[in-house]
């Protein structure tokens, strides 16, 4: 992995239900609606939300991460719906290691798209792509330990919970607050009942 920008990556990533795919110019204005509908639900635990205002603000984040992905730095994709290409969220695979290779998960999702099993989905395909594309030897998420929808994601396909560290990130309203630690490595990805067997992929 000593020259990770000449990997071919998926800009688009199909689900059952789900779609992931690299935003465009044209999503800032959902992307933005989607986060100001649920900016009180996503900034209990991402101080980001606040950072989006406007769709000027969308836009520019869109473009710093189409850039981030053409030079390898990270995969930030958009979670959209298959029946509609509603907005349902968001999804970002982040290397912290490419001579390891190991990669950080992290995601969000709009206030009315939980507890319908999105972003499982969504954790599984990028967990996927991790493993089986970039050759990863680990792969992480951490999460407030107060966000229990959250936490329940890496624990329900099979992560091991590594540790829980303390005061370690500052909440919207100042509070010091703790997160989980998950991980996943090869032999466990190998096990995961959720993984499709080599002959449908």
């Amino acid at each position: 992995m000593d020259r990770p920008i000449l990997i071919d990556v998926p800009t688009v990533i199909t689900g059952d239900r789900i779609i992931l795919r690299l935003r465009r110019d044209e999503d800032a204005a959902s992307m933005h609606a989607a986060i100001d509908a649920s900016r009180d639900h996503i900034r209990r635990y991402l101080p980001w939300a606040d950072f989006h205002q406007e769709v000027g603000d969308a836009l520019a984040y869109i473009r710093r991460t189409q850039g981030q992905f053409s030079l390898r730095e990270h995969f930030d994709y958009g979670i959209f719906a298959r029946e509609d290409d509603r907005v349902l969220g968001g999804i970002g695979l982040g290397p912290r290691s490419w001579r390891v290779p190991s990669f950080e998960i992290g995601y969000w999702l709009t206030a009315e798209a939980e507890g319908h099993g999105y972003m499982t989905e969504a954790v599984k395909l990028l967990t996927a792509l991790a493993f089986e594309t970039l050759g990863a030897q680990r792969v992480m998420i951490r999460c407030d330990v107060e966000n229990e929808r959250s936490a329940a994601i890496p624990r329900r396909l099979g992560f091991s919970h590594e540790g829980t560290l303390r005061n370690t990130e500052v909440h919207a309203d100042g509070r010091l607050h703790s997160e989980h630690y998950f991980s996943m490595i090869p032999e466990e990805f190998e096990r995961a009942p959720w993984r499709p067997p080599k002959s449908d992929r």
